[in-house]
């Protein structure tokens, strides 16, 4: 394992893809420690999962695609190696019994992210994950969401369990983790139980994009609406991978049909180019589901994006220091 400042990720054009251990985009594998700028994490938990189990198998299977990503962002021209520090810092410890057990486990491995004041960016693991990343990165202050999902996870409970993947919308809420006003959710579509976690979205000021909406607006506005919901303040991202279009990402416990193609997930990503990024996530990933790969080829992509983000506000950071 290199020492904490060598953070040179592993050359693609010297050193085949297909050789050497896995990393989350072939990055160096570090330590939690300074000078770190950008962990890339895994969080294979999938206890809070409702339906179709598996994604605890998430950060190794989106480890191996990640093979493929190389160094520069086509569109944005952003090389984020070069602007920061940026190390695969291993997986979050679970429970694999406990999902209350494994959220504090998961909580405390990325106080310790914050401390040394990296941004962490994470595969899961289902979506309780964002819930114990935003305990330990948005304690000072509330933030806002962007959510590309098929889901609004805003239910109060599920199955009598306050803690799953419905849920970490609303507990983020009422925890003063999120601005509702600051939350915008993009894709949503598929039946519904009942309608207390739409319902609730409305009550909270949630901004909330369904698909049919989506369709209605085009690419395009849907940008300019994220942009007047986060503002320029600090916001963090979490990615359902279930929020693409099963055709895009069959391998997630719940697809839902007609959902966003991965050009415009793409698309959206690197227009928020220099807006406050402060992590982000891409969760509900089960290998197991797709003998294809191309739900963890799609995954380790929009991996990169999120990299490519607070990579430039890192990178501005340290350049005004």
């Amino acid at each position: 394992m290199p020492t904490p400042g060598n953070f040179d990720p592993t050359d693609s054009a010297v050193t085949p893809r297909y050789a050497e251990i896995a990393t989350f985009m072939r990055a160096a594998r570090g330590e939690i420690a300074a000078p770190l700028d950008i962990a890339l994490v895994g969080v294979p938990l999938d206890l809070g999962a409702t339906y179709r189990s598996g994604a605890r198998q998430g950060p190794a299977g989106v480890r191996e695609a990640s093979r493929l990503i190389r160094q520069i962002n086509p569109t944005t021209g952003v090389a984020p190696y070069r602007l920061c520090n940026i190390a695969d810092v291993g997986d979050a410890p679970t429970h694999p019994l406990s999902v209350e057990k494994s959220v504090e486990l998961v909580e405390a491995f990325y106080r310790r992210i914050h401390a040394v004041g990296a941004a962490p960016i994470s595969i899961g693991g289902d979506h309780t994950v964002p819930l114990p990343v935003l305990r330990a990165i948005a304690a000072e202050r509330p933030v806002g969401l962007i959510q590309i999902d098929s889901h609004s996870d805003t239910f109060d409970e599920f199955m009598g369990t306050r803690y799953n993947h419905a849920t970490f919308v609303r507990r983020a809420v009422e925890e003063g983790l999120l601005d509702p006003k600051r939350i915008i959710q993009i894709g949503l579509r598929g039946t519904r139980y009942g309608d207390d976690d739409i319902v609730y979205g409305d009550k909270a000021g949630i901004r909330m994009i369904t698909m049919d909406e989506f369709e209605t607006l085009g690419r395009a506005k849907v940008i300019e609406e994220i942009g007047k919901v986060v503002g320029d303040l600090p916001v963090y991202i979490s990615i359902d991978i279930d929020g693409l279009d099963p055709k895009d990402a069959p391998g997630t416990g719940v697809p839902e049909p007609g959902g966003i193609m991965m050009r415009d997930a793409q698309m959206i990503l690197r227009a928020l180019t220099g807006r406050e990024v402060i992590g982000g996530d891409i969760c509900e990933v089960v290998p197991s589901l797709d003998p294809s790969g191309i739900t963890c080829i799609n995954a380790a992509n929009l991996m990169f994006e999120l990299t490519c983000l607070a990579a430039v506000v890192r990178g501005r950071k340290k350049s005004q220091a």
